[in-house]
């Protein structure tokens, strides 16, 4: 999977808000229960600080989509963004279209307003993690854990008390732990086969080329609602998704 890397700075600042949250949140933080659970140590009392329990699901990387062999996957990572998240679901609106939402917990925190807005159009929430770390497969597993958990908590609440379906790791930063983790929290893990490469903003005409070259790689396809200016993705979704139509393709979400 693609490891998205520089020229992204506003995840400096989701970073140093993530630090201040899990620092805060450190003592009682239900990760650290959870991670004894899912390691096979001795599990400890969960915390409240994460949602209920959820049947556990596949622990394996999700790619294909729910609609079968003619069925394609939007997925909207990195918000929810105040200017772009509302472009994205007036987009996705005119043409009928269900997408996938992968949030950072930080920003589905300060936009509850937004989370609910996803929610309450049909679309499903995944979870991002908290801080969009990309080097998270190199860290310990109780950093994952909070990574994860946290977010997954930070979330439910914006939304109202709706559980994101999938766990995406930023960059694909996926790792046996995470993936188990997530799966035991009822998160599906969540990878793509088109990456638009839309946060590197190529223009419009860039992206929808990536996506006609690259839909045979398979149907789950990246986009992104935050980071950066994303007036070329609302662009390219608006010219890609009528001819996905056309070309006999229908919208469905990721395998559970």
């Amino acid at each position: 999977m693609a490891q998205h890397g520089g020229g992204r700075g506003w995840y400096g600042k989701v970073v140093g808000a993530a630090l201040g949250v899990t620092v805060l949140a450190a003592g009682a933080s239900a990760w650290s229960a959870q991670a004894g659970a899912v390691d096979g140590s001795s599990p400890r009392a969960e915390s409240s600080a994460t949602p209920g329990s959820a049947k556990p699901v596949s622990v394996t990387i999700a790619h294909a989509s729910d609609k079968g062999a003619r069925g394609v996957n939007i997925t909207i990572d990195d918000g929810p963004d105040p200017v772009w998240t509302p472009q994205m679901l007036d987009v996705l609106r005119e043409y009928g279209v269900k997408a996938t939402f992968c949030m950072v917990g930080t920003q589905a925190q300060a936009h509850p307003d937004l989370v609910k807005q996803v929610v309450a159009a049909g679309h499903r929430l995944c979870d991002h993690s908290v801080a969009h770390d990309t080097a998270m497969d190199t860290k310990p597993q109780a950093y994952q854990s909070q990574q994860i958990l946290d977010a997954q908590r930070m979330i439910t609440e914006a939304s109202g008390g709706v559980r994101p379906m999938y766990y995406r790791a930023p960059g694909g930063a996926f790792t046996p732990y995470s993936r188990k983790l997530a799966a035991s929290r009822g998160m599906r893990p969540l990878g793509w086969n088109v990456d638009t490469k839309d946060f590197e903003r190529p223009g419009a005409d860039a992206i929808v080329a990536t996506v006609q070259r690259e839909l045979p790689n398979g149907p789950t396809l990246l986009f992104h609602d935050a980071g950066g200016d994303r007036s070329q993705t609302v662009e390219a979704l608006r010219r890609v998704l009528p001819w996905l139509k056309t070309q006999g393709y229908s919208f469905g979400f990721p395998v559970r």
